[in-house]
């Protein structure tokens, strides 16, 4: 048995002591592994928002400006034309940059190469 004067302090027992004790490999190895997936994780994330983002830029392209309106024409009780009003129109011609080709990113073809449409 230990006496008073042979007993180690708290300290001591904790530094020799070498249960649950975690390596550097270990840590390292579970590190390397998170990072690799989340940089897969970012790399489809990123992925899915130029998708999502070249579907919102074709909408807002395809969008119809044309207008009308029609003509309205008033007429007198004993004949003619007491007011009137002429239609008009407006055809919304495709720009130059309506409806571009949409960026999505694609599983590798079977070159391994990434496609883009």
């Amino acid at each position: 048995m230990y006496t008073q004067a042979h007993t180690p302090s708290l300290l001591a027992r904790l530094w020799q002591d070498d249960a649950g004790v975690i390596l550097s490999a270990e840590i390292v190895l579970v590190a390397t592994i998170l990072v690799i997936g989340m940089i897969v994780g970012l790399v489809e994330l990123q992925c899915a928002v130029v998708g999502e983002l070249s579907d919102l830029g074709d909408a807002i392209g395809n969008l119809d400006q044309s207008y009308t309106i029609s003509s309205i024409t008033s007429m007198k009780t004993r004949g003619g034309i007491k007011a009137s009003t002429s239609g008009t129109r407006y055809n919304d011609s495709p720009d130059e940059c309506d409806c571009n080709s949409i960026i999505v990113c694609d599983s590798a073809n079977s070159q391994g190469e990434k496609s883009f449409r």
